[in-house]
């Protein structure tokens, strides 16, 4: 899967592998290559490449139960087939090429000469299957998902035959395919539809509406009005989309509903076009007729485990369970927060309390630029903790930097004998608090009803905070002087900012 290395998307929330291998073992297509592959024995003829002879299709088709008058029977078969092979479950001896050519130059009959065809007979990774841990069958099924999406990245057979020339092969040029360009499409596609699944505020659980899939890999960012050319070209996308889906269904990647047949035969090109929120035309109609997609649990599994491959930081809620405080908080300082939350409750569950809110404390101290966040994710962390960390947390009551924490933490528990906060540590504990809101969300609506409540209270505010001796203070004061509702308030805290900066030079 092509992708940005280094580039980290949100964490996801994956099933268990027990879970997601009893979900691979059940996906119709995996379901079918397990069946071939037992049904695979001394008579399987097999043609050069693996492929199962013409004249075994018939049979596999009705090892998998399929009826001989369904015409896709021995497509269903031969997908089957391959994904067997692909994947280990089937081993093949391929036959001799020379004596195949032989056999057709001579015109000796399929059945009665076998030289001219290779044998298959089940494979080791078949006992994978009921025997292995969930994480090899799991293996399994990724490799058939690679066979799946190679598959559907290939033009459909009517649009083969339309480029084959006159020597029988295809003209690729008149097709206009090029296979990394569509491979690289498809990973696209599927990036962008887990993207939108694990997206705070994104689709989660819920289908995507397939206009809005394609507008996403073709309406460029930005685009007001789209072109006439732009809406061509999502609709093309969107049916192309709806053949891919189809294909990758049945591995158990997605749960697909197809563009409605009905809707195709009625509308014209232009009803089917989206524009460029990634809506159809035509508000009345039921956004779910032109195609509606899930990646189901697998699916995130599967697309997850390609991103990983190809270097994109794509983690999952829990993964972090068995790491340090220090690792936790720097890695939930980049999540969402409710998925921080998740990551964050996960990690104190299989720890001793009074021991894990010391680690967290020590892990949040720092003078760097990501320290207020991971603060920010440390008194997020403590929210949830109940009496035993009082001990914890009483022990940095005089650390300047975690200090105001303590009590902040102390004081919402009704716990007595808490010493006020001087100055001093105010101070220090609003730009903290203010600079790890920034890093978190940058310039909400919300921050300054926050930057008013907090200096509200402070008579003289803006004398005294240019003095704080808190890294982000001249970052912060700047920030103060472009959101504070109170315009005379917002001109002293940008006086102060320069200040700040003369101060540290």
């Amino acid at each position: 899967m092509s992708a940005e290395p280094h580039h980290t998307l949100p964490p996801v929330r994956l099933h268990s592998d027990a879970e997601l291998a009893r979900e691979a073992l059940g996906a119709p297509l995996f379901a079918r290559a397990v069946r071939l592959a037992r049904w695979a024995g001394p008579g399987t003829r097999v043609e050069v490449g693996g492929e199962l002879a013409a004249a075994q299709l018939p049979e596999a088709a009705a090892a998998l139960g399929l009826e001989p008058a369904d015409e896709d029977a021995a497509v269903y078969a031969s997908q089957a087939w391959r994904v067997a092979v692909d994947t280990g479950l089937v081993d093949v001896t391929e036959p001799d090429e020379d004596a195949e050519h032989a056999a057709d130059d001579a015109g000796v009959a399929e059945a009665g000469e076998g030289s001219a065809y290779g044998s298959a007979a089940p494979g080791e990774d078949l006992a994978l299957v009921t025997g292995g841990a969930p994480g090899e069958v799991l293996g399994l099924w990724l490799a058939a998902l690679e066979t799946v999406l190679a598959d559907a990245a290939v033009p459909d057979l009517d649009e083969l035959v339309d480029a084959l020339d006159t020597g029988g092969e295809v003209d690729f040029g008149r097709l206009d395919w090029n296979p990394q360009r569509e491979a690289d499409f498809l990973d696209g596609v599927l990036a962008n539809l887990y993207l939108l699944t694990v997206a705070e505020g994104g689709a989660g659980e819920s289908a995507v509406p397939l206009p809005v899939l394609a507008a996403s890999m073709v309406v460029p960012d930005g685009m007001g009005e789209p072109t006439d050319e732009v809406l061509e070209q999502v609709s093309d996308a969107m049916m192309r989309l709806d053949d891919q889906f189809r294909q990758l269904e049945p591995i158990g990647l997605v749960e697909f509903r197809p563009v409605d047949e009905d809707l195709m035969a009625e509308a014209s090109d232009e009803d089917l076009t989206a524009g460029p929120s990634g809506a159809p035309a035509g508000d009345d109609e039921d956004v779910s007729r032109y195609g509606m997609v899930r990646l189901t649990p697998l699916g995130l599994y599967g697309i997850r485990a390609r991103m990983l491959e190809a270097g994109v930081e794509a983690p999952a809620i829990g993964e972090l369970s068995g790491k340090g405080a220090d690792a936790l908080l720097d890695a939930v300082s980049r999540f969402p927060e409710s998925a921080a939350q998740a990551e964050i409750e996960q990690w104190l569950a299989g720890r001793e309390l009074p021991a894990a809110v010391a680690e967290l404390l020590a892990a949040a101290r720092g003078d760097d630029e990501g320290a207020p966040l991971r603060r920010l994710r440390c008194q997020q962390a403590l929210a949830t903790a109940g009496p035993e960390a009082e001990p914890a947390v009483r022990a940095v009551l005089d650390d300047a930097e975690l200090g105001g924490l303590a009590r902040v933490w102390l004081a919402e528990r009704g716990v007595g004998d808490v010493p006020a906060p001087d100055a001093e540590m105010v101070f220090w504990l609003t730009v903290d608090t203010i600079a790890a809101q920034l890093a978190a969300d940058g310039e909400t609506e919300e921050l300054p009803l926050l930057i008013a409540s907090l200096t509200a209270h402070h008579s003289g505010f803006f004398e005294q905070a240019w003095r704080v001796e808190h890294p982000a203070t001249a970052y912060v004061l700047e920030a103060m002087g472009r959101l504070h509702p109170d315009r005379k308030a917002a001109k002293e805290a940008r006086k102060a900012a320069f200040k700040a900066r003369s101060r540290q030079g």
